[in-house]
C-alpha cells in the first residue's frame, strides 16, 4: 500500500471511530470512567459579509481511549 497524505487521514479517522465505538461500549463501567471522561474542544468561525454568511460549529471529544486510537493507527501507518 502506497503512503500518502489520504491514507494517514483515513487511518487516523478509523482509529478514531474504532475509540469511539469502544468508548460507547466502557461508558456504563464506573470502574472504567477515567477512560471515557471527554474534554470538548470547540472552533465555531462564523462570519456575516452582507453578501455573504456563514457560521460553522465543530466540536471533537477527546478521551484517552480517542487518543489511544490515534495512536494506534499512527502506528500502523508507519509500519505499512
Amino acid at each position: 500500500m502506497k503512503k500518502n497524505m489520504f491514507t494517514l487521514i483515513l487511518f487516523l479517522l478509523v482509529g478514531l471511530i474504532a475509540a469511539a465505538i469502544v468508548t460507547q461500549l466502557l461508558a456504563p463501567v464506573q470502574a472504567l470512567s477515567f477512560l471515557t471522561k471527554s474534554a470538548d474542544i470547540v472552533w465555531q468561525p462564523k462570519a456575516d459579509l452582507q453578501i455573504i454568511k456563514y457560521d460553522l460549529y465543530i466540536q471533537i471529544k477527546l478521551n484517552l481511549i480517542s487518543i489511544l486510537g490515534i495512536i494506534l493507527a499512527v502506528w500502523i501507518y508507519r509500519k505499512l
